[in-house]
């Protein structure tokens, strides 16, 4: 959803996300002169309002040798942000993701000698946060480990589990933390959970890769022996402290033996899905990216989609049923051989392919395809571009070309590549950098255990273009993984839900980004805010004019709305 409003030479629109707005920004040319950036105030309904706060300003300079509590927060009116866009996520959103706001934008202007400011023309835009959803299916994202800095002030950087060896504990005095950093992913996937405990009518199918969470499984338990699980038994969860044996163990008393099956595919069981079923028919399935596991939910970005519609639903639980009678004949069944298409009233357009096939073309072709023929944006989060494959292939050469925006993030084998516009390789961002960064718990969660930092995987293409698509689910999208993996890839086809990926692609790779800023700064070369009249530099805000830039390409992107 998008959301456009202009003044005076000032345009202002705001893309929102789950719980979250992307601003961009635009200004006559003519209004540039002694541009110092751009404020923002966020007011809720019926409450205070107040300037989003920066993290830098013009003369306290940050680096890498500047610790976490001299690190300053001035606010926008006094530290405008030097961008032509920004990100928000209200602090005070409700836990249902919904929530009224009025957002006031300002171009603000250095008044003469002394580096004081003066504000110039204002916009007012009123936003009402709703979850994204159709009348059949919602998506919800996980806040995860990115926004630790709203952690540690929100909880002080308490812990996410006991101290000492994995396993299971009681998970309810760490439920305000999971609550806030689960977010609406963690919310969709409790309430499927507890809605199909509570119908005694309804039996639940699990495909489950990695499972540790405490709370979850005890949920999976009351199921008793209306629960049929797959629960992945590769190597990463059979050795030493693998939780998902004590789970095995506890849901084999539970349901019986017979309806509990460890096994992998030629490589993993990688699904992460629920199937509810009412008297033997399939009626809705939860899917995406999240592992239920505490680092799926509470410390990486994922995503999670729910949909509430029995012919989807009967797709999924036709795969379920072959991998639990043989799932090493998986691929040579029709189920595997084709993208099943819905179009069904109430739930937006997509389609959904399972793997493993005996040819990844199968579902990756069309995602290369999108890829190639995008006409203006292309936005990412997957695992590692070495995967092999057209799409990972096609991600790697996009990023040098340049006819299109390309903005994602991969995790690469020893460090995280951030793709800026432009950029012909990423800029590599190695862990040992980012590690100073973290504070506790996720110090510890950063590297522990097995899993990626980088998990949310997908691509958006042109999401707000005429033809809008998102390819996402728990496909790492690599040639590899879709020939030997047990996966689901969705192909959607929607504005709404391209624009919340694309504002999410946009979250995880600024993050990243200013990190990396940081750790190159040193204390002779700190990061601030450009002041007036500086010595030796361009002013910040020329590149976005310029037509040979692509910071001018960004400008021209993100202020259009979806058609």
């Amino acid at each position: 959803m998008a959301q456009t409003t202009s003044k005076d030479g000032l345009s202002v629109t705001a893309h929102v996300g789950d719980g979250m707005v992307l601003f961009a920004f635009d200004l006559d040319k003519n209004k540039t002169d002694n541009l110092a950036g751009f404020a923002i105030k966020c007011t809720p309904k019926g409450g205070q309002g107040r300037f989003l706060p920066n993290r830098l300003d013009f003369q306290i300079g940050v680096s890498r040798e500047t610790k976490e509590e001299d690190r300053p927060y001035t606010t926008s009116d006094k530290a405008p942000f030097q961008k032509f866009r920004w990100f928000n996520v209200p602090l005070d959103l409700s836990s249902s993701g919904t929530g009224a706001y009025t957002y006031e934008i300002t171009a603000m202007y250095f008044n003469g000698r002394g580096g004081k400011l003066k504000p110039g023309v204002s916009l007012p835009l009123e936003l009402n946060f709703e979850p994204i959803a159709t009348p059949k299916m919602s998506l919800g994202f996980t806040r995860g480990y990115l926004t630790s800095q709203a952690y540690a002030r929100l909880f002080k950087n308490k812990p996410i589990r006991p101290d000492g060896p994995k396993g299971l504990f009681d998970t309810k005095p760490f439920e305000p933390q999971y609550e806030w950093l689960g977010y609406h992913a963690r919310k969709l996937v409790i309430e499927f959970i507890d809605a199909c405990v509570a119908d005694s009518s309804s039996t639940m199918d699990v495909f489950a890769y990695d499972l540790d969470e405490p709370a979850i499984i005890e949920k999976f338990a009351a199921m008793k022996n209306r629960l049929r699980m797959i629960l992945d038994d590769s190597k990463l969860h059979v050795g030493p402290g693998a939780v998902e044996t004590i789970a095995d163990q506890k849901l084999v008393e539970s349901a019986g033996a017979d309806n509990i099956h460890r096994g992998h595919f030629s490589r993993f069981s990688h699904c992460k899905v629920l199937i509810q079923k009412k008297r033997g028919q399939a009626v809705r399935v939860l899917t995406g990216s999240a592992n239920f596991s505490v680092r799926g939910l509470y410390v990486q970005a994922n995503n999670v989609m729910v949909t509430d519609d029995p012919t989807v639903a009967g797709w999924y639980e036709q795969a379920f049923q072959e991998a639990f009678t043989d799932m090493r004949g998986f691929s040579g069944n029709p189920i595997a051989k084709q993208w099943f298409d819905a179009q069904e009233t109430g739930l937006p357009h997509f389609s959904v392919a399972f793997s493993p096939h005996t040819d990844p073309n199968l579902s990756l072709g069309p995602v290369a395809k999108a890829i190639e023929d995008a006409k203006s944006s292309v936005l990412f989060a997957v695992m590692e571009l070495g995967g092999g494959g057209e799409v990972l292939s096609s991600l790697t050469k996009l990023a040098g070309e340049g006819h299109v925006f390309s903005y994602g993030i991969t995790q690469a084998t020893k460090g995280l590549s951030l793709y800026k516009p432009g950029s012909t390789h990423g800029i590599l961002v190695d862990f040992d950098a980012l590690d100073k960064h973290v504070p506790p718990p996720f110090d510890k969660e950063w590297r522990g255990g097995p899993g990626q930092v980088i998990h949310d995987k997908f691509v958006v293409c042109d999401f707000n273009g005429d033809n809008p698509s998102v390819f996402t689910g728990s496909s790492n999208l690599a040639s590899g993984g879709e020939k030997q993996n047990g996966d689901n890839l969705l192909a959607i086809h929607d504005s709404e839900f391209a624009t919340a990926f694309a504002v999410e692609a946009i979250r995880l790779v600024d993050h990243y980004h200013f990190r990396d800023a940081m750790e190159q700064a040193t204390k002779d070369n700190p990061l601030t805010l450009q002041g007036q009249n500086p010595k030796g530099e361009d002013l910040w805000w020329k590149p976005y004019y310029d037509d040979r830039d692509l910071k001018s390409v960004e400008r021209e992107l993100f202020i259009r709305s979806s058609p």
